[in-house]
């Protein structure tokens, strides 16, 4: 298996679409584009290698996660389920991965190998069938999945709420007091159907913007 690739072109044709219908009927994410310029697409690979890097990206900065991931990326071997399996503790902690990060890498790398996981029926699956089957793997969890969904398998209808930059963007655009909380965001998401893909992909672009701080894809290796 390969490296999953980063595109930052245009948006595809259906995307562009559903952008201008969104910002049509929620004009507040008109302002993100005009401020922060237009909205970059990136994509991940599907299946494990996907999945993989999702896990990196769990739970710590977009500068450390991507310093990690790339240099996960380069282990022979390490993008195949079987082949990281093969990679002893001492070599995946070599390349930056916390103990728990390892037990989740192999975690998904077994889940692969006993079928639990399987690429086909994810891809049959509606989301919340494939949310619930990926979330079923220790060390994966809703937003896991969720960003797979979203970055992987490009479905157009998927929002990470728990993630704690689209609660801070959301924060930002609409000078709330405070962050919203996950199910505020959530409600809040319901409103932006069947886009909800595309509003978390502006609202990421926007926090980048207001930051400073590159996309996890945009970092290069420590």
């Amino acid at each position: 298996m390969h490296a999953p690739t980063v595109s930052d072109h245009s948006p595809p044709p259906a995307a562009r679409a559903g952008l201008d219908a969104l910002v049509a009927r929620h004009p507040e994410f008109a302002r993100i584009e005009s401020a922060a310029g237009p909205l970059p697409w990136r994509r991940r690979a599907p299946g494990f290698p996907g999945l993989l890097q999702a896990i990196m990206g769990q739970q710590i900065s977009n500068a450390a996660a991507g310093a990690i991931w790339r240099r996960l990326a380069a282990l022979p071997g390490a993008l195949d389920p079987a082949g990281l399996l093969a990679l002893d503790e001492a070599t995946l902690r070599g390349a930056g991965l916390s103990r728990p990060k390892v037990a989740h890498a192999r975690s998904l790398a077994e889940a692969y190998a006993d079928g639990r996981i399987d690429d086909g029926q994810i891809a049959a699956m509606d989301d919340a069938a494939a949310v619930a089957t990926l979330s079923a793997v220790r060390g994966l969890g809703p937003w896991t999945a969720e960003v797979h969904l979203l970055f992987a398998l490009e479905r157009p209808d998927v929002f990470p709420a728990g993630d704690l930059a689209l609660a801070a963007a959301l924060a930002d655009l609409r000078a709330l007091p405070a962050r919203p909380t996950t199910p505020a965001l959530r409600a809040m998401a319901a409103g932006w159907q069947p886009w909800r893909s595309l509003a978390a992909r502006l609202l990421w672009h926007h926090w980048r913007h207001v930051t400073g701080r590159p996309a996890m894809d945009d970092l290069p290796a420590a």
